[in-house]
């Protein structure tokens, strides 16, 4: 509603501006916003999403892929809780992997390269559809923060937390650019890379977001004046290419998979299959390697321009031949931005280099002679927060009602993003509803281990996702995240009944079938000895049964088909029967595996008061009493995990607890 402020002193009209309420504010519509918004109003709260430019929805402003190494993992766990990215580059991929297929299950991990505009333009298209959501163009320049309600606090405004005195406050809205207030009964924020952000190249220095979309310059400000810390991060991309300029006679033609796997648990193979288009590999050189060398006094990332934190794990070009003198030459994959583009990214060359130097750089490339560059490479500082303030919820400890997602939380990549968003705007809501925030476990997923990785140790640099982070990943695969989460998700009420029952259908299905076969014997007669020798497997001694021939390496599920007259002819899909075989092949893993998930558990139960003065407890070393105060885990487990923490140091806490 709009609505008129008037001096009532003077009787003069001071100011008109728009005043509206809503339960959830959600600041931010890249991967993160976008997840947070559509969980929070599909649970039935009114919700108003805010972006700086309706061309960023969704954006990929870096690599047009999504999944990948365990990113593909939480995409598919993003999925099976309910949420959106899966859904929507099965709309929108224009090639799909599964990568390391030669490596065991655990480590198997879908990647599509996508459609950057499509995909962007699918997503907006879903968030318009949902009744309860707003979507809106407007910068969000501050924070609307109160002090809790005085019945709800001591009478000194306070509240005492690890023996120190702490306001308590509570976010109630937001302010934009315009003047206009947004009442809230919970905030969201899902920034990205837009705080106070500036893209850099050699000399060149822009004041603005990725794509030359505008920065978002005095939201971190205001967040600063509600009492969180600030701190300054950078990442990079690398420059985007005319397709008409590339020799591909002196590239490696890279295909998709001719099987296609949906990340979504929702799709079939058939009902989303499409052609798909090409990308291509290359190498950089010695002559490369010596370009950068030459001009390694040109990159701000040495000359102290760009005073942020990178990722380790996705280095520019220049830091990979500094940090790495001995390699010869590195990868470099050049991806299709879209089907009606002729913009091809340069994958493993992120740089902030002057132009000439990139010019000259790609020239070096076998392939690249004479590529015309569309858009330069750069380097992007932006601020953030340290998520060591949030809750494993990911609520802000100190600011009731405000929550964090994605890149503001000192992660990288689009998955990350996704599954935080997904995750803040599941409890926001919950806490709307009045009921307990749904905290995953290490144990239940790669999210779970994402939040708890972040929430829990200092990250010192932008945070990716790896499989090595998954302490559990032969449980936490990519091919059982339905079988992991769905059953959360339809509790919290992102998953229809209708998909719930298509779901048990599924499961019971693989755990009558892996019954049938640990119970179906075969003898050592003729016609099996004949079939074993055939396929070059060593002939039985005595009688087995099914699932015995099926733990040998050398046998797939549907090779027993012949030997399995009983095998049902209908409902064993290609997915079911993955299931079937993976649970009976790596039978003495897994239960070795859920034997370590018993004991995590156990200490993951054993809780810590909020409000524990951590002064109290005898004999804990002060570095250790520094990190628990400012951490404040929730659990023993968690706080086993933070770093400093030695379990000398745990040993007394759990005495002190009586534990």
């Amino acid at each position: 509603m709009e609505r008129s402020q008037t001096d009532s002193l003077r009787g003069e009209q001071l100011q008109k501006y728009v005043e509206e309420s809503y339960d959830v504010v959600v600041v931010g519509a890249g991967h993160a916003g976008c997840e947070a918004a559509l969980a929070a109003s599909r649970l039935g709260f009114e919700t108003i999403l805010f972006t700086v430019s309706m061309d960023s929805v969704a954006l990929m402003p870096c690599n047009p892929n999504i999944g990948g190494s365990s990113k593909g993992h939480l995409v598919r766990e993003i999925d099976a809780l309910g949420g959106e990215m899966g859904k929507n580059i099965d709309k929108t991929y224009i090639q799909s992997k599964m990568l390391n297929r030669s490596k065991g299950p655990a480590v198997h991990s879908l990647r599509a390269q996508a459609d950057k505009g499509e995909y962007t333009k699918e997503m907006r298209r879903t968030l318009q559809r949902e009744p309860k959501l707003t979507l809106r163009q407007q910068e969000v320049t501050e924070l609307l923060v109160e002090p809790v309600a005085p019945d709800a606090i001591p009478s000194d405004g306070t509240k005492s937390a690890g023996g120190e005195k702490q306001t308590v406050k509570r976010v109630v809205g937001v302010r934009t650019c315009s003047g206009a207030v947004y009442h809230a009964r919970t905030v969201i924020l899902c920034t990205g890379v837009y705080l106070k952000a500036r893209c850099i190249y050699g000399e060149t220095i822009s004041y603005t977001g990725p794509n030359g979309l505008s920065a978002a310059n005095h939201l971190s400000d205001s967040m600063a004046e509600a009492g969180i810390g600030i701190r300054r991060f950078k990442t990079g991309t690398p420059p985007r290419i005319d397709r008409k300029s590339i020799d591909f006679s002196k590239t490696v033609e890279q295909k998709g998979d001719e099987r296609i796997v949906p990340f979504s648990f929702e799709n079939r193979p058939e009902d989303i299959e499409r052609e798909q288009i090409s990308c291509w590999l290359t190498y950089t050189n010695e002559e490369t390697h010596q370009i950068i060398k030459e001009n390694i006094h040109r990159s701000p990332l040495y000359s102290g321009v760009i005073q942020g934190t990178g990722p380790r794990y996705c280095p520019s070009i220049e830091d990979k031949i500094m940090k790495f003198p001995d390699k010869d030459r590195h990868q470099l994959f050049i991806e299709p931005e879209g089907e009606f583009t002729d913009e091809m990214y340069l994958d493993g060359m992120p740089s902030s280099l002057p132009e000439d130097v990139q010019y000259r750089m790609v020239h070096s490339v076998p392939g690249l002679e004479h590529a015309k560059i569309v858009r330069n490479a750069y380097a992007i500082e932006y601020d953030c927060i340290s998520a060591t303030e949030l809750k494993p919820s990911l609520e802000f400890r100190e600011v009731e009602g405000l929550f964090a997602a994605g890149q503001i939380n000192g992660s990288s990549g689009y998955e990350e993003a996704g599954a935080q968003g997904l995750m803040a705007g599941i409890n926001a809501a919950r806490q709307l509803q009045g009921k307990e925030p749904v905290i995953l476990s290490r144990s239940d997923g790669y999210i779970g281990v994402l939040i708890d990785d972040l929430v829990t140790k200092e990250t010192r640099e932008p945070y990716r996702m790896m499989t090595s982070r998954a302490e559990y990943r032969l449980l936490l695969r990519q091919d059982n995240a339905d079988l992991r989460l769905t059953p959360i998700g339809h509790e919290i009420g992102l998953i229809s009944e209708e998909r719930y029952q298509a779901f048990l259908t599924k499961k019971n299905m693989i755990e009558s079938e892996i019954q049938r076969l640990e119970n179906t014997h075969i003898g050592a007669a003729k016609v099996t000895q004949d079939f074993l020798t055939a396929h070059g497997s060593a002939p039985l001694r005595t009688g087995a049964v099914l699932a015995d021939l099926l733990r040998r390496p050398e046998f797939h599920y549907r090779d027993l088909e012949e030997l399995d007259p009983d095998r049902p002819r209908e409902g064993i899909s290609e997915e079911i029967a993955e299931q079937i075989e993976i649970s009976v092949k790596y039978e003495g893993y897994i239960k070795r595996q859920k034997q370590q998930v018993e004991h995590f558990l156990k200490m993951e139960g054993k809780r810590i008061p909020e409000d524990l003065d951590y002064g109290q407890v005898k004999n804990l070393r002060k570095e250790a009493r520094q990190k628990l105060e400012a951490v404040r885990p929730v659990s023993i487990g968690q706080a086993s995990r933070i770093s400093g923490v030695s379990p000398a140091d745990v040993s007394q806490l759990m005495l002190y607890l009586r534990l």
